[in-house]
């Protein structure tokens, strides 16, 4: 059963060609970014492609000893599904469900059971990557931040880009309106810091419940409610030590501090952040509120998880939960879906593939009218992709089958212009395109490659047969 980082890491040697462990000692700046880099996938530069996870076993960081990196945990839709037991189509329905059926997380039972090893408080002895030249600084990529609203009490887990700024002291970038930053300006207000535990490797079920979007997981949800759901056991909590936050107990390291009144440049030194999801260098916010860590606690031979910014891993781990949420929406409308894909190109978020299953002539206009729904309801998704339950939408080439033969340009493509959407898409700005009205908005695009319901006996592919076994 995987029950925390280090079971999934077991699970994958039972698993052929799945990981790879690298023994040679490598710098954190610049060493395991670049060997991960032939394997992290679109939208990585080529020449990249899916392959194994990789576990760096002796990476050097600025100061201290050598310890473990782990990337490519989720580098491909299949692992990443079967490390929670499923096949990836099925991944959607069961975050469904657990949103339905929340586990409440409990206080550890017996914290002997995960022996933790205070760390010295300074973050140039963890093994934190450095992926190119121009980034800011080194970046938790996989920080999962774990705090408690001070006016509702419900916790909220979530991940955030964190540069390293100094040996206990770290920017992190909160989209505003979520429920971190809400918790944070709550605390401020009442003229105190966000008391917040980090956490840096934890198991498949917690990591891809922190990923959900809020139209999933509505503020007021705890994500280790929705993480015990998933996993089929109540998620385990402690308390820090040098702060009033909880901790989850299995977590290779938590870094315990607070987020404070203070701002800082995230990069003092130039405009470059650290690759983003959508495959361009990230740019540098002028002032990110400041983290002061004040703890720092590790299992035995801890392994610190990180992601390379754009590649297939970061967009399995946003699209899974995209997908659960459009599922969500879909059905309770009573839509005839039969499966979403939100596809790695677009980084999980902004291009997806919807598999309807028509059920009479009403559906034609039916299907049309959600997928453009989609579009208007979900501000992140950008270009949809509609096509009927023969085509495999895990398929790059049946994808590009069903528009090359089941679309009229003319009336198949639809287009809403100037809705609202993401301005890390460098392509919505308006120095890009005359026809939106602000940076941030954009076109959305609708490509139904659904057959009519009426012509489908013209578009039956072929179903070959067995062949009868010689007597």
């Amino acid at each position: 059963m995987i029950t925390d980082l280090r079971t999934a890491v077991a699970a994958l040697e039972s698993m052929p060609g799945e990981l790879v462990r690298v023994d040679d000692e490598l710098p954190a700046r610049f060493g395991p970014g670049a060997h991960y880099a032939r394997w992290a996938g679109t939208p990585a530069p080529p020449p990249t492609g899916p392959g194994p996870a990789v576990l760096f076993e002796k990476v050097r960081p600025v100061t201290g000893p050598p310890s473990r990196v782990l990337m490519g945990l989720y580098g491909t839709r299949r692992r990443a599904a079967a490390l929670l037991g499923l096949r990836p189509g099925q991944v959607p329905f069961r975050l469904r469900d657990a949103v339905a059926a929340p586990l409440a997380p409990v206080p550890a039972a017996e914290p002997g059971r995960w022996p933790r090893h205070v760390l010295p408080t300074d973050l140039s002895a963890l093994p934190i990557p450095v992926l190119t030249g121009e980034d800011a600084g080194p970046y938790l990529t996989l920080g999962a931040v774990l705090a408690t609203d001070p006016e509702t009490g419900v916790r909220n887990l979530s991940v955030h880009r964190m540069c390293v700024r100094g040996t206990d002291r770290l920017t992190i970038w909160m989209v505003p309106g979520r429920d971190l930053g809400l918790a944070y300006e709550r605390s401020l207000a009442r003229g105190r810091s966000l008391p917040v535990a980090i956490h840096l490797g934890l198991s498949p079920a917690v990591m891809l419940s922190s990923c959900c979007p809020t139209s999933l997981v509505p503020t007021g949800l705890d994500e280790l409610a929705v993480a015990g759901s998933l996993a089929g056991a109540p998620v385990e909590l402690l308390p820090c030590r040098s702060v009033a936050a909880e901790f989850i107990a299995d977590a290779e390291y938590v870094l315990e501090g607070e987020i404070t009144a203070e701002l800082a440049a995230e990069n003092p030194d130039g405009e470059a952040a650290t690759p983003e999801f959508l495959g361009y260098q990230g740019r540098a916010h002028p002032a990110l509120p400041v983290v002061r860590v004040t703890a720092v606690t590790a299992r035995p031979n801890p392994i610190l998880q990180a992601v390379s910014g754009p590649g297939y891993e970061q967009s399995h781990l946003l699209g899974f939960g995209m997908e659960a949420a459009i599922l969500d929406d879909l059905l309770r409308r009573d839509a005839p879906i039969r499966a979403v894909h939100c596809h790695t190109s677009g980084g999980g978020q902004l291009m997806t593939v919807l598999q309807w299953a028509k059920r009479d002539a009403g559906d034609d206009e039916t299907v049309r009218a959600a997928s453009l729904a989609v579009l208007e309801r979900f501000r992140m998704v950008k270009l949809v992709v509609g096509v009927d339950s023969d085509v495999d939408v895990e398929s790059e080439q049946d994808l590009w089958w069903a528009m090359a033969t089941r679309l009229q340009g003319d009336r198949d493509i639809v287009v809403l212009p100037d809705r609202e959407g993401f301005p890390l898409d460098p392509s919505q700005h308006t120095g890009y395109s005359t026809t939106i009205s602000a940076d941030g908005r954009t076109a959305k695009t609708l490509f139904d490659c659904t057959v009519p319901y009426g012509q489908r006996h013209r578009f039956r592919r072929p179903a070959f047969s067995t062949p009868p076994p010689p007597r």
